[in-house]
């Protein structure tokens, strides 16, 4: 078996929720040893936030926790005890990186701030994962996925502007953060084998949205040069790339097609070549943007959208060179091939949860590729195991249980 690129990596993980987690994940599936520390008795908050398989809460079921921890080794301390801090200490000791994501001020309030982790362990790099950062003037600040996108991305200009804007579904912010922070983690473990010298890296989320590289950075760039702040656009406006354009419903759901002035004759073709849609009204520069051509349009598009599966709206955009897509569901990308010959999903079984599907690896690496090591460990389940690896005998254990320490 080849060896996977990051197993000469250890990684002691004190993150919870979604973006700290997913940070030591990506490493993680990539053969990183990240140990994971989780308050005895209660563990990581994502084990509550579910979905959870039937419905039925339970801590070893969330499918959040499920998938942000596979390939990790978890174990239980309680930071605010003596014990349990002394074995994070020496754990942090033995490792190249520190990965938290408490609130700014909780790692020094446990000792185990980087200047404390740094003075026994020179080269290390810790990484701290918080909503504004370690300084400034929001540091302390509390902040949710709608917040976060709101201060820090382009929330303005996301919607129609008949209604309030709307944030992009689930959490994509904090698995952006995450993705950041792996990346910059990875950039300083490996600055500082060269160095000899370690590293403290900052991120905050409102940042990772503000600088990402995607629609928004175009859309923030656009009012920083130019004082332009993005509309949005009416429901039903003919606005934008024109008619056919946008999210339209078919016989089994949704579909999106991009056509326009550009490829409004591929469509008409499409639509089997209606003798009203041939005039040359239609292939005006100002067609476009008439709200009644747009209507008229609509009265042979939508009879013919609906009749068709969102698959069949597909083959057929595809066939005739339209730019279109289906707004898959979860169940019909579990069964697309194209996801399923590359091998885009992982069956893991856990000895609570039963064996499910997860998402897979994020990209191919051919030399050193993703593998499922171990599915999330169960709450405490290798304390005994990484302490033992420390040193600690079993008398001293035994000793901490009974203290509550582990």
């Amino acid at each position: 078996m080849m060896e996977a690129a990051l197993s000469d990596i250890t990684i002691l993980d004190f993150t919870q929720g979604i973006a700290g987690p997913y940070c030591t994940k990506l490493l993680a599936d990539y053969g990183a040893n990240v140990i994971k520390i989780e308050r005895p008795a209660t563990g990581d908050g994502a084990r509550r936030l579910g979905p959870f398989p039937n419905d039925v809460e339970h801590p070893e079921k969330s499918g959040a926790f499920l998938h942000l921890n596979t390939n990790k080794r978890g174990i239980t301390l309680d930071l605010n005890s003596n014990g349990g801090r002394e074995a994070a200490f020496e754990l942090a000791r033995r490792s190249d990186l520190v990965v938290e994501s408490f609130r700014p001020g909780t790692m020094e309030r446990f000792g185990l701030d980087y200047s404390s982790l740094n003075a026994a362990n020179p080269s290390l790099v810790m990484t701290s994962i918080s909503n504004f950062g370690q300084t400034g003037p929001y540091r302390d600040w509390r902040a949710s996925e709608l917040i976060l996108y709101g201060m820090g991305g382009e929330l303005i200009s996301t919607g129609i502007i008949e209604r309030e804007p709307v944030k992009m579904g689930g959490n994509v912010g904090s698995y952006q953060a995450g993705t950041v922070a792996a990346y910059a983690s990875l950039a300083a473990v490996t600055g500082a084998r060269d160095r000899g010298t370690g590293e403290y890296v900052d991120v905050a989320i409102i940042e990772t949205q503000a600088g990402s590289i995607d629609r928004r950075m175009s859309l923030l760039l656009a009012y920083q040069y130019n004082d332009e702040t993005t509309t949005r656009e009416s429901l039903d406006a003919a606005s934008g790339t024109g008619f056919p354009g946008g999210v339209y419903p078919c016989a089994d759901g949704y579909v999106q097609i991009t056509a326009g002035l550009v490829w409004f004759d591929r469509v008409v073709r499409m639509l089997g070549s209606p003798e009203g849609l041939l005039e040359e009204k239609w292939y005006t520069a100002e067609a476009q943007s008439d709200p009644d051509l747009k209507t008229e349009f609509d009265g042979y598009f939508y009879p013919w959208v609906l009749s068709k599966t969102k698959h069949e709206v597909w083959e057929a955009a595809q066939a005739f060179r339209v730019l279109s897509g289906p707004l898959n569901s979860i169940d019909d990308l579990f069964r697309d091939r194209n996801f399923r010959d590359r091998g885009a999903f992982a069956e893991i079984d856990h000895p609570e949860a039963g064996t499910l599907t997860y998402p897979g690896r994020p990209v191919v690496l051919n030399a050193s590729p993703w593998s499922v090591r171990s599915p999330a460990p169960r709450l405490d389940e290798h304390t005994d195991e990484v302490l033992t690896e420390l040193g600690y005998a079993r008398d001293d254990i035994d000793r901490l249980k009974s203290e509550g320490a582990i």
